[in-house]
């Protein structure tokens, strides 16, 4: 009988060991998913990043080259309006002179088809 107890002994203590180890195996799967996962994250992050930077960088070659162009036509647009400007207050004086003396410098004149009939 004392065999047989301890069989059954050394049969539970077999079990109790293999599912201590079962238990320390699932905790160091575990563990290793968690630093897999934060592995994966950091990659990623570290990808994001880099694929970031070479979009700021085509971003900004791209952007530069239409800032540029940008600022040449707001050059060309207020040289142009600073041009007008200076043809309006040139030319202002004159024209309102013609203006007034087309509007009051009236001469009456009978029109060529007109018939007097008497």
């Amino acid at each position: 009988m004392t065999s047989q107890s301890q069989g059954i002994q050394q049969l539970l203590q077999a079990e109790k060991r293999a599912k201590d180890k079962l238990e320390e195996a699932k905790k160091r799967k575990g563990k290793r998913l968690k630093q897999a996962k934060e592995e994966a994250t950091a990659e990623i992050d570290h990808y994001r990043l880099q694929r970031e930077k070479e979009f700021r960088n085509k971003q900004t070659n791209v952007m530069g080259s239409q800032g540029n162009l940008s600022t040449k036509i707001e050059e060309q647009t207020t040289e142009t309006i600073r041009n007008l400007t200076t043809s309006y207050h040139k030319n202002m004086e004159s024209m309102m002179k013609k203006l007034l003396s087309t509007i009051c410098d009236i001469t009456p004149e009978v029109h060529p088809n007109f018939r007097h009939t008497v």
